[in-house]
């Protein structure tokens, strides 16, 4: 089979049996994500994109409704108070668990959360006569996450790195009896999902901990609790605080919905909660203070004691509208609907949205066991399904994509071969090799990327200890990288060839089939010597496995980075797609005549056509010099706004001057050269293309 082929809806339909929510799913997406048709958005692990429902539905909220401050007794107080609570009880709903288990703590978002656990934990000193706190983390962990040990080592408290393999490899079988004697406090902290390559790992690492069986825990005496960043792993996969109880969980909530930003919570285990104590107190966390006097009492309400001063109770009651559209989306209500007999007679009686919604339904009480958990996580199964079989489709393709001469095209930094939802989030990490396999910098695939509007990310996605593990990376090197000013978040894709990070492609749950072909065809035209081919025995080995996909939950256990050489005719299948043609190695011989001079001097405006023209510091002068932006200084492109290409710059070096044309408009004139004389009329902008900052000159007019 050709690539042509393997990139229809009919082959991943062979791949993957699950797709979309039920119904018309695209129609669903037209009507919800009307601002995206132009572009393939694969970005979902940094931000998912919100449906327009759910602004529409807050705004005509907090349009309909006056709310208050909660911290009064008024009327409006009153209603925000208590939506506040109805969507506390949802957020612990949506993670199957109960306020007489968790609290939910509201903050800023997931790293505030974290800092939260890292300032109120009880840290212990290591002293002569005492065993100290320890602090472990997981290599595979969030720069947030590792930015503990910044606390812990000012406190006199160990902090140290275990990779994923020590964890498992120093466990130990039985369970540890409860230690009556030393009850010094530890925290490890784990990803439940890497936000680096989407590997999962095992939400019993939570129990094992706490129980010491697991490493770190079983090497020291004392009580363990567990801090499971559950960020990433929320934002397409249910989670069960039933199944695995962790005493502290963060989560942001623009990761689930994309709206609101800047609003995430601390899950806090009720048994847990009473070892966090606060350092410093804000408005409403206090039963009772003296002003004159170091006299305090905190609030019994967990949560009122850790949420200083008003909640951004705006955000929150987006909330409600995030869980509700999100089960509307995903089905969860139909499907829910449809298990409910309407000819009984019940006396149960359900708010699928929480306290203040009006979806009621009833149910007979011998169905409720059965139908409770669906609600729970239902549409997060769904979503986990859908997205899963999105990103596996993409892998094995993606994987067994070659160039003419049989090399890989893609080195993947994967666990194994996504071979479960319950292992394998929807993140695929990768870098892209050519003929001669060597790797394409990141950068450059990403403004590639950009010209064909597929929104990718790239870098060390803030998880350096993935990054170095899978990249091969040693410490050293890091150094040597930052001394050849390599910094985190700069375009410096390689430093003496090798590769300082690599790129990230992550689906949502309104990601699309589209969005596969878009990004794989993408790849096949842009960094494929031609002719495309395909590793046939890979992809019928990758394929294979799609039975065992459905149902398994077994880990996967072999570290892939797809470095082999294809080669044998038995393996390869060419396909000439349109436009790809055969290269010509004697191409270069060939002379060539300079027919046309053209330059832009007005960023994504038209071309101005020279015959002869003198080249500056930059190259040809004026060339790309200014740009047009919008009343906030954010420069604008064809991408945003089409009809840019209607205006038709001129460029008179004797006069000094840029003259701008455009159909039905008067003509603009602006000065080539900068001078505070002609400033007058002017005002100068700056804004920031292509990373740097530059000053251009607008028109107040």
């Amino acid at each position: 089979m050709d690539f042509r082929k393997l990139c229809t809806f009919e082959t991943f339909q062979q791949l993957s049996s699950h797709y979309g929510y039920g119904g018309n799913f695209r129609d669903v997406i037209e009507q919800e994500f009307t601002r995206i048709k132009a572009v393939t958005y694969l970005d979902h692990a940094a931000a998912p994109l919100y449906p327009e429902s759910l602004v529409r539905d807050y705004c005509g909220d907090i349009s309909a409704n006056v709310y208050g401050n909660p911290h009064s007794h008024n009327p409006s107080s009153r209603l925000t108070h208590d939506t506040v609570e109805g969507v506390r009880f949802r957020v612990l709903q949506h993670f199957n668990t109960t306020p007489k288990e968790y609290s939910v703590i509201f903050t800023s978002g997931c790293t505030a959360a974290l800092k939260l656990v890292a300032e109120s934990f009880p840290w212990r000193p290591h002293t002569e006569s005492e065993v100290g706190s320890h602090f472990y983390y997981l290599t595979d962990s969030h720069t947030s996450v590792v930015g503990i040990r910044a606390l812990t080592s000012g406190r006199g408290v160990a902090a140290l790195p275990v990779s994923p393999q020590e964890l498992e490899k120093r466990a130990k079988d039985e369970t540890r009896a409860e230690d009556v004697i030393c009850q010094t406090p530890h925290l490890f902290c784990y990803p439940a999902q890497s936000n680096f390559s989407g590997r999962k790992y095992p939400l019993s690492h939570v129990k094992a901990i706490q129980a010491r069986r697991l490493y770190p825990a079983c090497a020291h005496q004392g009580r363990w609790f567990v801090l499971l960043d559950a960020a990433s792993h929320v934002s397409c996969s249910p989670l069960s605080l039933q199944d695995c109880p962790a005493d502290f969980i963060p989560i942001s909530f623009y990761k689930m919905f994309g709206f609101p930003t800047g609003l995430g919570a601390l899950l806090v285990r009720n048994n847990a909660a009473g070892i966090l104590k606060k350092s410093f107190f804000g408005g409403g966390t206090a039963a009772a203070y003296l002003s004159g006097e170091d006299y305090y009492v905190e609030a019994a309400n967990i949560s009122d004691r850790f949420e200083d001063g008003t909640v951004s109770f705006l955000d929150i009651i987006a909330l409600n509208h995030g869980f509700e559209s999100l089960d509307r989306i995903t089905g969860v209500m139909t499907e829910c609907l449809d298990l409910v007999n309407p000819s009984f007679n019940s006396t149960i009686i359900i708010c699928i949205h929480g306290i203040y919604s009006d979806n009621l339904f009833q149910v007979k009480s011998k169905q409720l066991d059965h139908l409770y958990p669906f609600l729970l996580s239902g549409g997060m199964h769904n979503i986990q399904q859908h997205t899963f079989g999105l990103a596996r489709y993409t892998y094995i393709l993606l994987s067994s994509l070659c160039h003419g001469n049989g090399r890989p095209v893609a080195r993947l930094y994967t666990e194994g071969h996504f071979d479960s939802p319950i292992t394998q989030g929807a993140i695929l990490n990768f870098n892209l090799v050519d003929s001669k396999g060597q790797i394409i910098g990141y950068s450059q695939v990403d403004r590639m990327a950009s010209l064909y509007n597929i929104h990718v990310r790239t870098g060390c996605f803030c998880n350096t200890g993935a990054c170095q593990s899978f990249l091969g990376i040693t410490s050293q090197q890091m150094k040597r990288n930052l001394q050849a000013g390599h910094v985190c978040g700069d375009n410096m894709d390689l430093v003496d060839g090798i590769p300082t990070g690599s790129v990230r492609v992550s689906f949502g749950y309104m990601s699309t089939f589209e969005d596969c072909q878009k990004f794989l065809n993408f790849v096949a035209e842009c960094f494929v010597e031609k002719p495309v081919t395909v590793d046939q025995v890979r992809l019928r080995m990758l394929g294979a496995g799609t039975a065992a996909v459905e149902g398994s939950s077994e880990p996967a256990s072999v570290k892939i980075t797809n470095g082999e050489l294809c080669d044998g005719d038995e393996k390869m299948s060419e396909a000439s797609l349109k436009g790809f043609g055969q290269t010509d190695s004697d191409s270069h011989r060939e002379a060539y005549t300079l027919a046309n001079i053209y330059i832009y001097p007005v960023k994504s405006c038209g071309a101005f056509e020279v015959h002869d023209w003198p080249v500056g510091r930059l190259g040809l002068l004026y060339d790309r010099g200014w740009m047009v932006v919008n009343r906030n200084g954010v420069c604008l492109s064809q991408k945003r706004e089409p009809r840019l290409c209607l205006i038709r710059p001129q460029v008179h070096l004797n006069a000094n001057k840029l003259l701008l044309q455009a159909p039905d408009m008067d003509t603009i004139s602006v000065p080539l050269e900068n001078s505070s004389e002609s400033h007058t009329g002017y005002g100068v902008c700056v804004s920031k293309v292509c990373g740097d900052r530059e000053k251009q000159t607008v028109s107040k007019r």
